[in-house]
């Protein structure tokens, strides 16, 4: 047994040797350190050994937390843009109101230059509806006999005349316009009281102009002439305008001229209008004289 003992340490003696070697190499590595900075060399082995792992880990993290920080900047940006578009948007419609509120106040300021120039009542109205027809031979404006409209009052706009009041209700009224064929207005071209090419203009149901007629083919009518109203068909006051000569056949002593006239007021866009409470003059007969009789002759 002794000598079986003595064979199995002598066996065992140089595990025994290298396990001893291990621990006192692994206590010297352990308490080994960095001449520099003091460290145990064992981690800065250990370091050495992490880093290539540790850069690997912090870029994929640092890539990963890169790629949802700019997700959230691109979340931010939608959000900001969509603010600035609703802005943009509200600037928009501001900037359009403030444009149809400029536009509407210098409408009105010409109507109510045509009121101090007129020597009749001028009642402001707005259309607020159209003919459904193609021409728009009528519209209806928000002002009726509440406000002092009539039936056949003239209705114009600083541009020219438009046409006649046709029915009419408290609050509300139907103007005829010039362009429909049932219209027609006393007119002459050139100057009122300068001129004799007298006629009347009616609508003519094509292309929105108005025709002349009955103006001798002996006076000179010229394009791009202008025509104003006489005031003769009892409707419309004397020298408005009604538009310009735009079409013109010639006439000869026997045939009047064929001519056609541009509105100058914009029919087909209508949108503020005056009416006027024009009434024309009673027109008075004229006073007959009865011959002298010579009553000494009489028997």
């Amino acid at each position: 047994m002794a000598r079986s003992t003595q064979k199995e340490i002598r066996q065992r003696a140089p595990v025994l040797l290298i396990v001893l070697l291990a621990v006192n190499l692994g206590l010297m590595t352990w308490d080994a350190r960095d001449a520099v900075t003091k460290q145990r060399m064992i981690r800065v082995w250990a370091q050495a050994v992490a880093s290539p792992f540790q850069r690997g880990v912090t870029g994929a993290g640092g890539a990963g937390l890169g790629f949802f920080q700019r997700l959230g900047n691109l979340w931010r940006a939608s959000g900001e843009n969509e603010g600035l578009r609703q802005r943009l948007a509200e600037v928009e419609n501001e900037l359009r109101d403030a444009r149809q509120a400029r536009d509407e106040n210098e409408r009105l300021k010409k109507l109510l230059g045509f009121k101090e120039g007129a020597g009749y009542g001028v009642i402001p109205a707005v259309v607020i509806a159209r003919d459904p027809s193609v021409w728009f031979n009528s519209v209806h404006i928000n002002r009726g006999t509440m406000s002092g409209v009539d039936v056949n009052m003239p209705v114009a706009t600083p541009e020219g005349i438009v046409g006649r009041v046709v029915a009419v209700g408290p609050v509300s009224a139907q103007v005829m316009l010039l362009t429909d064929e049932r219209a027609a207005a006393g007119a002459v071209v050139g100057q009122l009281g300068g001129s004799n090419a007298i006629g009347s203009v009616r609508g003519y149901g094509k292309n929105g102009l108005l025709e002349m007629r009955y103006v001798s083919g002996l006076e000179p009518v010229n394009l791009g002439d202008y025509v104003v109203t006489t005031g003769q068909d009892g409707i419309y006051p004397p020298g408005l305008n009604v538009g310009t000569v735009v079409q013109k056949t010639e006439g000869s002593a026997t045939t009047p001229h064929t001519i056609y006239v541009k509105p100058g007021a914009r029919l087909d866009s209508l949108e503020e209008v005056a009416v006027l409470q024009y009434r024309p003059p009673p027109r008075t007969a004229p006073e007959r004289t009865l011959p002298n009789v010579d009553k000494g002759k009489a028997k």
